[in-house]
């Protein structure tokens, strides 16, 4: 699970209704308008790619093949986030474009607020807090809605009226007590039961374990992600698992990914990229778990290529069991220029491991295959779209990891857009501690945070080893927190040491203090502006970072090695001794690789609901009221650029970029060319 996706920690977030004008500062260092719209908690952003017309004709043909591909998995991610996601984004799209009322009214503009939240969110749940979001309009104004559009173009299965399509969804859409948590991760609950994502039907969490546990071989060496690509269902009293392949389910729209992928084999830069690219598609036509390794293999193998992809089934935040994985694709090419400071990270990579402060026997003796690199994203297909990754450290396989190697990358593209969208906020000056902190993330706060991108993905998750015999998924639901703690302390450890001025990377020590303050301030603070009131932590990310940031304020308590102080009745947090600070990321490091290494599930546990998990009330209330004065959305994703091929008699002669603005827009374009699922899978 090691798709940093995080959304860049300076938007923290509340989930608010934005309703006052947009505050643009067209400020941006380029002149480059970033921020396309704000609504809900949600800004939409825009982002460019420098270096596309740089690419040759065949790269450029290569890119846009890849983009389709990444564009056609789009209903996949939806069907995937719960069963009605489908049904009802086609009922509000079929409204949006044939609706005969009034279109001027309160009631129509909170119905295109939660229209574009499920196009955000692909599906009706939040993409952060994973709970369902209830419309700010009531049933009688949605079905005065249905009553007034063409009912020929709902989506109705055979003989169903707009009556019963309507009876079917109005429960999911309005009754928070109806499956209201995408994913369930409350430990005295059947989580699988618990959990509305597409994933399981009609099964409980025993059942799902003890199905899968028949399958593994604790003592094989290679094993495949059992369950990585299907679906778990009870049917005809038999518990039986449903592929995604070609001719399984979502195989309409693999075809498609199909398509484009065998355009893409035309155009290749290389001999591994062509292979890497057949194996894949193999995997899609088979669903067979070991052309998925085998492709996997072959796509750390191609160091070569510029343009690099991901995509399939990847990642497994939203599993609560961990094991099933959502569809995603990034389509990039690399930056020569600033990979120059990853492969500084990559040669030293053995250095990293021997000098880890953890226990040896978790080391790997022979680090293998660690590359690193940092890309231009062109293309954000499923799960990474509209929110979108800042890093990528890929394959998940610990085997593969430990035998092959493994790609990280840092998106400057991303990152870069972001950064530039948040200049003149005044958050910054609003939770920073005083104007020294505040200078220094303003000098080397984005130089910094994209270091530590690096450290995070191209070293942290690469490290460590497993005991023999260790599942991957022995943690269940606290795999993922723990493996980005584990990830993120492997960085803030480093990232002070003086080895980083030494090979260039970072010019002083004060550097690392500005990331070191901007990590702590978000861990204790601001990101709690993500969090409605009265409610836990359940995200993988946020879960970590507060778990980092909480752990270290009590055992450096004694030596107050960080405080939290009160100042006109507001809290900062202060950082007093960073190099105890330190060493505290070290000894933290060293338990949690113990915690991963060996599979230990209490432990995990106990780490994780002891300080990852709770929220003080009062000053997550503190915070909140602060937030909202800034009028910011704590949220942001993106409008993919527009790839447009300039033809000749068929054939491509050149591929244009566009930067549309338009978010709706987009979303009813993808809507309309890449939506090959029926509405219920």
């Amino acid at each position: 699970m090691n798709n940093l996706k995080q959304i860049l920690i300076y938007s923290m977030a509340l989930t608010i209704s934005c309703k006052e004008p947009i505050q643009k500062t067209g400020e941006s260092a380029d002149g480059f308008d970033y921020l396309a719209e704000q609504f809900a908690d949600l800004r939409i952003l825009r982002y460019q790619v420098p270096g596309f017309d740089s690419l040759n004709l065949n790269q450029k043909k290569l890119v846009y093949y890849l983009s389709q591909a990444a564009l056609c998995g789009r209903d996949i991610v939806f069907d995937q986030n719960g069963k009605y996601n489908l049904a009802i984004r086609r009922t509000l799209e079929n409204i949006y474009e044939t609706y005969s009322g009034d279109r001027e009214t309160e009631d129509f503009s909170n119905f295109m607020v939660y229209l574009k939240r499920i196009w955000f969110s692909n599906g009706i749940y939040h993409h952060y807090s994973a709970d369902k979001f209830v419309p700010d309009f009531s049933e009688g104004y949605f079905n005065s809605l249905i009553e007034n559009s063409d009912k020929s173009e709902l989506p109705l299965k055979h003989g169903q009226s707009p009556e019963d399509l309507m009876h079917e969804l109005i429960p999911v859409i309005f009754d928070p007590g109806v499956l209201p948590k995408k994913v369930c991760q409350d430990q005295n609950k059947d989580i699988v039961a618990g959990s509305a994502v597409n994933f399981y039907e009609g099964v409980s969490q025993p059942q799902v374990e003890s199905f899968y546990n028949e399958m593994k071989n604790p003592q094989d060496p290679q094993p495949v992600s059992y369950g990585l690509n299907s679906k778990i269902m009870m049917k005809d009293g038999m518990i039986r698992e449903v592929v995604w392949k070609m001719d399984g389910m979502y195989g309409e729209a693999i075809e498609q990914i199909l398509f484009w992928l065998d355009k893409a084999q035309t155009v290749t830069e290389t001999a591994g990229q062509a292979a890497t690219i057949q194996k894949l598609i193999e995997y899609y036509k088979t669903g067979n778990l070991s052309a998925w390794d085998e492709y996997n293999i072959l796509w750390v193998k191609d160091q070569k290529s510029l343009v690099d992809f991901i995509n399939g089934f990847i990642e497994t935040y939203d599993d609560p069991l961990g094991l099933k994985a959502t569809w995603e694709s990034v389509v990039n090419f690399r930056n020569n220029e600033a990979t120059r400071r990853t492969e500084i990270l990559s040669n030293h990579a053995q250095w990293f491991e021997d000098n880890s402060p953890v226990d040896d026997q978790f080391k790997k003796k022979e680090v293998k295959g660690v590359t690193a690199k940092v890309i231009t994203v062109v293309q954000l297909g499923g799960e990474c779209y509209p929110a979108a990754p800042l890093g990528i450290n890929l394959p998940n396989a610990d085997w593969i990891r430990k035998d092959y190697g493994s790609k990280s990358v840092t998106i400057e593209n991303i990152t870069y857009a972001y950064d530039q969208a948040n200049l003149k906020t005044g958050f910054l000056e609003e939770f920073a501690a005083d104007k020294e902190e505040i200078e220094l993330a303003r000098k080397y706060g984005f130089r910094a945070y994209n270091i530590n991108i690096d450290l995070h993905e191209c070293l942290g998750h690469g490290s460590g080893q497993m005991k023999p015999g260790v599942a991957s998924d022995a943690l269940k639901n606290y795999h993922a927190p723990v493996e980005e703690t584990r990830a993120d302390l492997f960085a803030l450890y480093y990232i002070m040491d003086p080895i980083m001025e030494e090979l260039g990377l970072l010019p002083t020590q004060d550097a690392a203090k500005a990331e070191y303050n901007r990590y702590i301030r978000n861990g204790l603070i601001t990101q709690l502006v993500r969090i409605l009131p009265g409610k836990d932590i359940e995200q993988a990310h946020m879960r970590n970072r507060q778990l980092i940031a909480r752990w270290c304020l009590e055992k450096g308590r004694e030596n107050n090695v960080i405080e939290l102080i009160s100042r006109a009745g507001k809290t900062f947090c202060r950082i007093n001794d960073y190099d105890r600070l330190r060493l505290l990321f070290g000894e933290l490091l060293r338990e949690v690789q113990r915690i991963k290494s060996e599979g230990d599930y209490e432990s995990a546990k106990k780490l994780v609901e002891s300080y990852g998990v709770k929220v003080d009330k009062y000053l997550h209330e503190e915070v909140l009221s602060r937030y909202q004065k800034l009028n910011l959305s704590p949220y942001s994703g993106f409008i993919n650029p527009e790839l447009i091929p300039v033809e000749e008699e068929g054939e491509i002669l050149d591929v244009e970029i566009r930067y549309p603005v338009d978010y709706a827009a987009q979303m009813m374009h993808y809507s309309r060319n890449y939506s090959f699922l029926p509405s219920y899978n």
